[in-house]
């Protein structure tokens, strides 16, 4: 099917897996780029997409989705692509939830405490979220060994992509705090699907529309992109 996309995406935001998820499945779409320096997220015509004021929205057909795990289950079901086995689909939808609902917005408390606490405290915030960020990953470990069809270094999948990129940026943010926490190696299995998925050409894509640097997950340095910035 044809359909015309558009991509609101500020570089290595969350519509890095967005991005990644479109151009694996090959899907043609547009970038337009939400400049974060000029807050352009609470612009009135973004906030007309998306009344959060949060990034990525993709624009679609069917009107424009906002939420990172909303998007890639849509284009999933979509284009059918990137996606399990339908005997595995309880299990991939529950860990893709999973990524969205608790590793992401754990996340999100370790990179932007402040918005949950008063400023004095968000370093004692981040040192309380830290083990459970690496509990997660933990977990998400023992799921990499058992190599679902959807969570393997031999095929990706958007929960492959999802999960990339959020290592990605353990490694790197808060660029000022503590990241002394997060070692890839403690997680071989994580780690071999991140090698993996440095190798396909969507990635090399990506690396070069955002400048994330010649290995974005396994050793990744901070954004260089041809426009916008990450912060």
């Amino acid at each position: 099917m044809t359909q015309d996309l558009r991509l609101h995406y500020a570089p290595d935001n969350a519509s890095l897996v967005i991005r990644l998820a479109l151009l694996e499945m090959g899907v043609p779409f547009e970038s337009v780029l939400v400049d974060r320096k000029a807050r352009a997220q609470d612009s009135a015509a973004y906030r007309a997409l998306n009344p959060n004021g949060l990034i990525p929205v993709l624009e679609t057909p069917q009107g424009p989705l906002f939420e990172t795990a909303a998007i890639l289950l849509w284009l999933v079901e979509t284009y059918d692509q990137l996606k399990p086995a339908e005997a595995e689909r309880g299990a991939f939808l529950k860990w893709l939830f999973f990524a969205s609902n608790t590793l992401h917005a754990d996340l999100r408390i370790l990179f932007y405490a402040g918005k949950y606490i008063d400023a004095s405290q968000a370093e004692t915030l981040r040192a309380g979220v830290r083990p459970r960020l690496r509990q997660h990953l933990g977990l998400l470990d023992a799921i990499a060994q058992q190599s679902p069809s959807w969570f393997s270094a031999d095929k990706p999948s958007v929960m492959t992509y999802y999960v990339a990129c959020m290592m990605r940026w353990m490694a790197l943010y808060p660029a000022r705090s503590d990241r002394s926490w997060y070692n890839i190696s403690d997680t071989p299995h994580l780690q071999r699907i991140l090698q993996a998925l440095e190798t396909r050409p969507a990635v090399r894509a990506a690396v070069k529309a955002e400048g994330l640097g010649a290995t974005p997950f396994t050793s990744p340095t901070y954004a260089n992109p041809p426009e916008g910035s990450a912060l």
